[in-house]
């Protein structure tokens, strides 16, 4: 029977649809709580459009993206030399994969970089990481824009002295906001390593199969 798009995209349909119901539930739960700090500091509240633009909302959103990009860029340049015995998350212990292997240009459904080869093909070999690189880089720059404006803001409603950018990259307060996100991403990442080596999930692809042994490397 033939299936249908939904079905055939039902994994990214689903966690896209979790993604915006979460930064929906973010977006008003963070403007309450703005609004909130506003009032302690006897300033007016805002709206919700002006709460969009905030560094407030701005430096929460993309602190988390940054982290997460840079967790899978990490992954998928590091799992290309690392290993790990037993992990499912990991390539076998010796030998060459399939991943490994030259694109063949005579493959007829090859995408159309390895038809095209050159420079094309060499960038295209390695578009992943560079994609997800950029997309870290991004997200790190918002976060460090929104949470520098949302810091100015907070020192001017304390009748405080506002800094420069680069006083700010200087200073602990956005390292913080990095490193608590960083440390939890690449504590999920040693978590799905070491656990998939004892642990499986009938059906699921980041697991072994149920009755592969421990020492069983790559799934």
């Amino acid at each position: 029977m033939r299936k249908g798009f939904i079905y055939k995209n039902s994994l990214t349909i689903v966690f896209l649809l979790l993604f915006i119901l979460s930064l929906a539930a973010q977006l008003l739960t963070g403007w309450k709580e703005h609004n909130n700090d506003l009032k302690d500091d006897k300033y007016p509240e805002i709206s919700l459009s002006k709460y969009v633009t905030s560094g407030h909302f701005i430096s929460s959103t993309f602190e988390n993206w940054e982290s997460e990009f840079l967790q899978m860029a990490l992954f998928v340049i590091l799992t290309r030399t690392l290993r790990q015995e037993g992990s499912s998350e990991s390539k076998k212990l010796e030998g060459k994969e399939e991943v490994d292997a030259e694109p063949d240009p005579t493959k007829e459904d090859a995408p159309w970089p390895v038809h095209r080869g050159g420079w094309i093909l060499a960038v295209y070999k390695h578009s992943l990481s560079i994609v997800l690189l950029l997309l870290y880089l991004f997200s790190f720059l918002m976060h460090v824009y929104g949470s520098f404006i949302d810091y100015n803001g907070e020192q001017l409603r304390k009748g405080k002295a506002v800094e420069t950018i680069w006083q700010y990259v200087k200073g602990p307060r956005l390292w913080f906001e990095s490193f608590q996100n960083w440390q939890s991403e690449f504590l999920s990442i040693v978590a799905i390593v070491i656990l998939s080596i004892y642990l499986r999930q009938k059906g699921s692809p980041q697991s072994k199969p149920v009755d592969a042994s421990v020492s069983q490397t790559g799934d």
